[in-house]
């Protein structure tokens, strides 16, 4: 997971069940991290201040409190990626996380590929976070063969103008500034439409359909818009340039 040169990676497992936070922590440990534990959300964002951790793994079922209230009390203070680690399945569960702030969640049983990828990927959006929050200075975001043109408004596909209404270019232009991420239905409607806009999820799927059609080259295999059943909307990842590439 990282060059013998580099820092370990410093991760929070905070899990009260000793068999999954054993697991947690000898498969954390064997991929070079280095990791620290706890079993209760108290002790968590105590160690969350004094050890600072590159990246939280957070079960939701603690002893002390529900983890919904480490994450609430986390994101007062700092973006430090939240992964929730939960036995709780229900889309509800998983909407409340990842609109009180988490980054991801994964749910149990999971394995150990999986678990090292989402880690890798809430890292990268950590690290990225400044090239994601200066898309305003650079002006452009590039995705499946698309440009986002902020200062234009605008979608093309080589030179050719997509033509998206203006709240369909307001909902790319918010998933390309989270790209990579779930954007949940409540923070769609909430950043789009403020904060007294109908909970009801129809007006995103009716424009989200629309821009597909317009943007995908098979809205059924999609390339660049995802849906998180239940959840959300997420985009692809940003385009890197091929090395020595202007």
């Amino acid at each position: 997971m990282k060059n013998p040169s580099e820092v370990p990676i410093k991760l929070l497992v905070v899990e009260d069940d000793p068999g999954i936070c054993k697991f947690l922590k000898t498969t954390l440990t064997a991929n070079g991290c280095d990791v620290l534990t706890t079993d209760c959300g108290a002790k968590a964002l105590e160690m969350m201040s004094s050890h600072c951790p590159d990246c939280v793994l957070l079960d939701l079922g603690l002893p002390d409190m529900d983890g919904n209230r480490v994450i609430e009390s986390v994101r007062s203070w700092t973006k430090t990626p939240i992964i929730v680690i939960s036995a709780r399945s229900m889309e509800e569960d998983k909407a409340l996380a990842l609109d009180l702030g988490a980054d991801d969640y994964l749910i149990k049983p999971f394995g150990t590929i999986e678990l090292m990828a989402r880690i890798r990927t809430a890292l990268r959006h950590t690290r990225t976070a400044l090239e994601n929050d200066s898309i305003a200075l650079n002006g452009f975001y590039r995705v499946g063969g698309l440009t986002i043109d902020f200062r234009k408004r605008r979608v093309f596909r080589g030179e050719e103008d997509m033509n998206l209404t203006p709240n369909e270019f307001k909902i790319i232009a918010l998933l390309a500034e989270h790209a990579g991420q779930v954007v949940t239905y409540k923070t769609m409607l909430r950043e789009l439409w403020g904060p007294y806009a109908s909970r009801d999820n129809k007006i995103l799927r009716v424009h989200m359909a629309n821009i597909r059609r317009k943007l995908e080259p098979d809205p059924n295999t999609p390339v660049v818009l995802f849906t998180e059943p239940g959840v959300g909307y997420r985009m692809a990842e940003e385009e890197q340039p091929a090395p020595g590439a202007r």
